[in-house]
């Protein structure tokens, strides 16, 4: 029988193997060029341990030297290669063919053979990052074959090596000598559930063994086995998470979940997203902020909460994963899961931590959504990559949050940030470098065109880690986790049903005498409404001058009493009722800017107009009936209405009185026609109500005699008894028209009362709902 070869992959320790020279069948035991940090340390034993031989140590193989066991002959030739400064790999194997036994071992320098160039896995994908080549064709080794009497004994051995060995200290990070011991391991267990990550638990281990050479293995096979202690913990936890799931799907249709992976496997990743999740969406759902903060070893959980913004500024729940899985292909399952349970509408904005494999995945889910990096991450990563900065220049963090925080332009961010790498001598630091490509996904002025529903550029987004605050923390496990999730969705909840309740039930302190600040009160959310009270106030402080005009658009320059330095620039358009900033704080919070409240205070427009006031955050945002205020308040309407009239007249005269200056001649035209115009319009002032303009006439309503008076623009002197004779078809149109008119008003007066009837309903509807929550919260209480 011919010999046939095995291939399988094995480290140094595989199970027993060996064979003599004769009936024996040779196994091969091919391994990868390059150290696989997801193996465990400690290839060359199976069960991790140190195994120590019995004898002299510094001993060099020979033939016929005799050992008690293959693992025996395996650990002294391991031992002697970390002596001299090589790895140690199993080359090949003979097993018996009468029971099957291994019968003979081959063991080599892991640098023996080449690097098989044509295999098939490398012909049928392409490979993204190409290993490097380690094999040199060493021809070193050691060969043990079993006795009659059940020792082993070395058959051959090969001292010399074709490359250089690695020195003394360098020789923990040669892969067979890679060892995770008993106790390093219990240690490592302990401090893992205090919460410590792999870089501090290694420093530790360090500082206990007395050198990194004396360790015995390095971070990366900490972090490997802190993971897949975690990766066995969560196994059995998982099922739990699935059942609760089913249960809350089961007693609701309403609540989705997902799990990726077949049912024959584990599962990967878990996605769920309960029925107010779902709704809560539908209404606040422009911007959303999936938050891996609980992915840190600070915490022990792999959890990821979708959440957002509601109408009092407080956080709010989209969904919710499990990631135990973090691949590239794992987030794009799961953000397209998650964005089928919010009925396919993707968000305007993103908010993330700055993950390159996350970044990836938006790009592919969400391509025309704007992602942006949590600032306040990457300021605490600045923290930690930065310590000895901070440690040495006290200033340093005050300065670079200046230069993050209050620049108003790319230019002047630019020029601040060189300032402060030159400063502090930091132009080649390698993280300051990543992040500086990325500044438009992290620092403000390049984000502020985009809407991200907070309240000022230089907060901290509320949303972001905090919405499980003060309920998942570093000793929550998956068991304790659903009683928690409970709470945390609970007590939201309540806060929310509390700002609904101090909204409608309370009226804030006013502080100006303007119609706007009223109106504003009326609309908005009892927290809104303060942050915009506060830019109303703040326009007193504030000048607004113009600074051009070319004929559709104003541009002011708006700036405090002295400080024209800085300056911002609002573009006002009077007939479109239209006015951006330069700050762009309407485009990245949705309430309007101190600067264009100036531009409308000095223009005389009195109220907001209906294109700045965002649903989402107003008191009627959940609300399903769409009020239209300025149809359903007089008092609004008259005042927008008058706004419009003054502004276009406004801009019409001036356009008039620049061409009218131009010669005599014009000015001459120009006030003749004033003159014209000023007498029509005292005369319309004078008989407002009883004469329409048509065709350049004013026509007139019924005089005391039942005829009708109408007079043309050059006969209101002294004809103003004259009356002029109509046909019975003129009489009859005149007629119909006047009860047109009288039918659209009383329409508009109809409408407005609907509106506000519904408006009346809908505030009671949310005054019972109020009220049915604090009885179910009450009973809740009692029992």
């Amino acid at each position: 029988m011919e010999n046939e070869v095995i291939e399988f992959d094995i480290g140094l320790g595989g199970g027993r193997v060996g064979g003599g020279d004769e009936d024996g069948v040779d196994i091969e035991h091919p391994v990868d060029d390059e150290e696989i940090v997801d193996t465990p340390p400690g290839g060359g034993l199976g069960s991790g341990e140190i195994y120590i031989p019995e004898g002299d140590l510094d001993l060099e193989p020979y033939e016929g030297m005799e050992f008690e066991s293959e693992e025996a002959a395996k650990a002294f030739y391991n031992s002697y290669a970390r002596r001299v400064g090589f790895s140690t790999r199993v080359s090949s194997s003979r097993r018996s063919r009468r029971d099957g036994a291994i019968i003979q071992r081959s063991f080599v320098c892991a640098k023996e053979g080449f690097r098989n160039l044509n295999e098939k896995r490398t012909k049928d994908r392409e490979i993204k990052r190409p290993r490097t080549i380690t094999r040199v064709g060493c021809k070193a080794s050691l060969s043990v074959k079993i006795q009659d009497s059940g020792k082993w004994v070395v058959s051959g051995f090969t001292k010399e090596h074709n490359h250089e060995l690695v020195p003394p200290d360098k020789v923990h990070c040669l892969r067979s000598h890679r060892q995770i011991s008993g106790p390093a391991k219990t240690l490592i267990d302990t401090l893992q559930a205090a919460g410590m990550g792999p870089r501090r638990i290694m420093s530790a281990l360090i500082k206990e063994y007395g050198g990194i050479s004396k360790v015995g293995f390095t971070e990366v096979d900490c972090r490997n086995y802190m993971r897949n202690n975690r990766q066995r913990s969560l196994e059995g936890d998982i099922q739990l998470l699935l059942d609760y799931l089913r249960q809350m799907h089961a007693e609701n249709p309403s609540f989705v979940y997902a799990v990726q992976g077949d049912d024959d496997q584990s599962p990967s990743n878990v996605f769920w997203a309960d029925p107010k999740s779902r709704m809560n969406y539908t209404y606040f759902g422009d911007t959303v902020t999936f938050d891996t903060t609980y992915r840190s070893n600070r915490y022990r959980l792999p959890f990821a909460p979708f959440t957002g913004v509601n109408h009092h500024g407080q956080p709010v729940l989209f969904g919710c994963a499990f990631l135990i899985n973090e691949s590239e292909a794992s987030f794009i399952w799961l953000f397209k899961t998650w964005l089928m349970a919010m009925s396919g509408r993707p968000p305007v904005s993103i908010t993330t931590d700055h993950d390159a494999v996350i970044g990836l995945a938006i790009s592919q889910v969400f391509p025309e959504t704007r992602h942006r990096f949590c600032k306040w991450h990457i300021f605490k990563k600045c923290q930690e990559k930065l310590s000895h900065v901070f440690l040495r220049h006290p200033t340093f963090e005050a300065d670079f949050h200046k230069c993050v925080n209050l620049t108003d332009s790319t230019e002047e961010f630019e020029s601040c940030w060189l300032s402060l790498v030159d400063k502090y001598d930091l132009r080649d630091h390698e993280w300051l470098q990543t992040i500086h490509s990325a500044r438009r996904q992290w620092v403000p002025v390049y984000l502020r065109d985009a809407f991200f529903a907070e309240m000022s550029i230089t907060q901290r987004s509320d949303s972001m880690n905090s919405y499980f605050d003060g309920y998942v923390n570093a000793s929550t496990n998956l068991s304790q986790f659903f009683k928690l999730y409970e709470k945390a969705l609970e007590s939201r909840n309540e806060k929310e049903v509390k700002a609904d309740y101090d909204t409608m039930n309370t009226s804030p302190v006013l502080r100006t005498p303007s119609p706007m600040e009223k109106q504003a009160s009326e609309l908005y959310t009892r927290k809104l409404f303060v942050r915009f009270q506060e830019e109303l106030v703040g326009t007193l402080t504030f000048m607004a001058s113009k600074a051009d005009d070319d004929g559709e658009t104003t541009t002011y320059q708006v700036a405090k009493f002295g400080e024209d330095h800085k300056a911002y620039y609002v573009k006002f358009n009077v007939l479109e009722m239209r006015a951006t900033c330069s700050c762009q704080m309407f485009e990245f919070s949705g309430l309007l800017c101190r600067h264009v409240l100036a531009v409308f205070r000095v223009t005389n427009v009195l109220t907001l107009p209906s294109h700045y006031i965002l649903k989402r955050w107003t008191r009627n945002a959940k609300s399903s009936v769409i009020l239209e205020e300025r149809a359903s308040d007089v008092l609004n309407s008259y005042l927008e209405s008058h706004t419009v009239r003054y502004n276009t007249l406004r801009h019409e005269a001036f356009k008039f009185a620049d061409e009218g200056a131009k010669s005599i001649d014009t000015y001459n035209v120009a006030m003749s026609s004033l003159q014209e115009a000023a007498e029509k319009v005292a005369l319309a002032a004078k008989t407002e109500g009883r004469f329409d303009m048509v065709n350049g006439h004013f026509r007139g309503q019924s005089t005391s005699d039942g005829s009708r008076a109408y007079y043309t623009s050059r006969e209101h002197q002294g004809s103003l008894g004259q009356n002029l004779s109509e046909d019975d078809m003129d009489r009859k149109i005149r007629e119909l028209t006047e009860e047109l008119n009288c039918a659209n008003g009383k329409c508009e007066v109809y409408r407005a009362n609907l509106l506000s009837v519904l408006k009346d309903i809908d505030e009671h509807k949310q005054q019972l709902s109020v009220k049915v929550q604090n009885v179910k919260l009450s009973m809740k209480d009692s029992f």
